[in-house]
C-alpha cells in the first residue's frame, strides 16, 4: 500500500466551485470553463502514489498548481474533489481536532519563506512543532537539538533568526521539520529564496539526510535540475494536470509529449540517463565451445571485429576477436574458450552516460552492460551512446 495515496484531486477556486467539475470531467480546458462558468481550475484531477521512504518531486512552470497540490495533502487548502490518504487514512475527511492532531504528528511542512518566530531561539524555533505536541520541556530540548545537529546547527542553538543566514534559518525551519519525527515531510520549494551556492549546499544536505533517514517527503519546485538531482521519481504538471510521472531518466529518455520534451531539452543529458535505459541486446553471442572458423565468417559477414562469449549463466568470459581467432585457425584450435581477451569495457546498469563517453572509442566491442557478478544484460554500442547524448533517437541498427 502506497504511504500516501492522492485520487482525484482537485481545486477550483471561485464562488461556485463545484460548478466546474462537470466540464472538467467531460474534459474540456481550463480557460473553457473560467469563461463558460467564471471558476478558476487550480488543479485536475491528480492522481498520484507515493511510496515509503521516497523523495517524490512534484514540478512545473509557475501556474501549474504544484504549490495547490501540496497544501491539499494536509488541507491548508481544502480540496474541492478528490481523496488524500496516509496509510489508508482519509485525511480528507477529517474533522478538525482529527486533521490537528495528523499535523502535529504525521505531516510536517517546510515553507519557502522560512516562517521563524524571530522572538524565540533557534532551539525554540525547532522545538516548536514539538511544543504544539505537548511533549515537556526536556525531551522537546534534546530532541531539538539532535535535529540542529542533523543539520549542522547544534552549536547555534541559543542564537536568534537575524543572527543567521539565509541558509542557516532554512536549515532551522528543515530541523524543525524533522524534529517532529512526522511520517511524511511536505517540503514546497523550501530552497528557492535561497542563493545557487547556499541552494546547492541545502540539496546536498537533504541528500545526505534522506538516503539516511529514508523519510517520505514530497518536493515541490520549478526547477527541473533539482527536480533530476533530489527526486527519487518526478511528476510533471501542466495546468494544473500530471502530464507525467517517472525518475528523471525516464522523463529524459522518455518524455510523454511535446511540452515535457520542451521541458527537460536543455538538462544535461549525460548527467541523467544511465547505461540500462540505452542499452540494447547483443547481436549475437558464442559460447565458449564454438568453432573458430563459425565465429569468424558470422565477424566478417556482419562487419564486425569482436563478439561477446558467455557462459552457460549468462556471465562473460571475455571476447572472441578476428585477429585472435585467425591466429588460432592457423595453430588449429578447435573451440574459441582459449582465444578470449578481455578487451572490452564494463559499465553497471545505473552508471551514467556522461562516465560512458571516454569508454566507447577504446574497444572493439560495444560497451558491456552487466552486474556485479558479471552477468550480460545489454551492450551500449558507440553510435547508440552518441544519439543518446545528442538529444536524437538510437539508430535501429546500432
Amino acid at each position: 500500500m502506497s504511504k500516501l495515496r492522492v485520487r482525484g484531486l482537485t481545486k477550483v477556486f471561485g464562488s461556485h466551485p463545484r460548478r466546474a467539475l462537470a466540464p472538467l470531467a467531460e474534459g474540456r480546458s481550463r480557460e473553457e470553463i473560467l469563461r463558460t462558468t467564471g471558476q478558476l481550475v487550480a488543479v485536475a484531477e491528480v492522481d498520484l502514489d507515493i511510496q515509503a521512504g521516497e523523495l517524490f518531486v512534484v514540478m512545473g512552470l509557475s501556474g501549474s498548481g504544484k504549490s495547490t497540490v501540496i497544501r491539499m495533502l494536509n488541507r491548508l487548502i481544502e480540496p474541492t474533489a478528490g481523496t488524500v490518504e496516509l496509510d489508508g487514512e482519509r485525511i480528507d475527511a477529517l474533522d478538525a481536532a482529527a486533521l490537528r492532531k495528523v499535523r502535529q504528528q504525521k505531516l510536517s511542512m517546510v515553507f519557502q519563506h522560512f516562517a521563524l518566530f524571530p522572538h524565540r531561539s533557534v532551539g525554540e524555533n525547532a522545538a516548536y512543532g514539538l511544543k504544539v505536541q505537548g511533549i515537556g520541556d526536556e525531551e522537546r530540548r534534546d530532541r531539538a537539538r539532535q535535529a540542529l545537529e542533523t543539520v549542522g546547527l547544534a552549536d547555534r542553538i541559543d542564537a536568534y533568526p537575524h543572527e543567521l543566514s539565509g541558509g542557516m534559518q532554512q536549515r532551522v525551519g528543515l530541523a524543525r521539520g524533522l524534529a517532529t519525527e512526522a511520517d511524511v515531510l511536505l517540503m514546497d520549494e523550501p530552497f528557492s529564496a535561497l542563493d545557487p551556492l547556499i541552494r546547492r549546499d541545502m540539496q546536498d544536505l537533504l541528500a545526505g539526510l534522506q538516503a539516511e533517514l529514508q523519510r517520505t517527503i514530497v518536493f515541490i519546485t520549478h526547477d527541473l535540475n533539482e527536480a533530476m538531482r533530489l527526486g527519487d521519481r518526478i511528476c510533471v504538471l501542466k495546468d494544473g494536470r500530471v502530464v507525467q510521472v517517472g525518475t528523471g531518466p525516464e522523463i529524459i529518455h522518455d518524455p510523454a509529449d511535446r511540452y515535457v520534451a520542451d521541458f527537460v531539452a536543455d538538462v544535461d543529458r549525460s548527467r541523467v540517463l544511465t547505461a540500462d535505459l540505452t542499452m540494447r541486446a547483443p547481436r549475437r553471442t558464442f559460447p565458449p565451445t564454438a568453432a573458430p572458423r563459425e565465429v569468424l565468417d558470422w565477424l566478417d559477414d556482419e562487419e564486425f571485429n569482436g563478439v561477446y562469449v558467455l557462459a552457460p549463466d549468462g556471465r562473460i568470459l571475455g571476447v572472441a576477436r578476428d585477429d585472435q581467432l585467425a591466429r588460432g585457425l592457423q595453430a588449429g584450435a578447435r573451440d574459441i574458450s582459449g582465444l578470449l581477451t578481455d578487451d572490452y569495457a564494463r559499465a553497471q546498469p545505473d552508471t551514467l552516460l556522461a562516465d560512458l563517453a571516454g569508454l566507447a572509442a577504446q574497444h572493439t566491442v560495444p560497451i558491456a552492460v552487466t552486474d556485479d557478478t558479471g552477468y550480460l544484460h545489454g551492450v551500449v554500442p558507440r553510435a547508440r551512446l552518441l544519439a543518446a547524448l545528442s538529444n536524437g533517437e538510437a539508430p535501429a541498427d546500432a
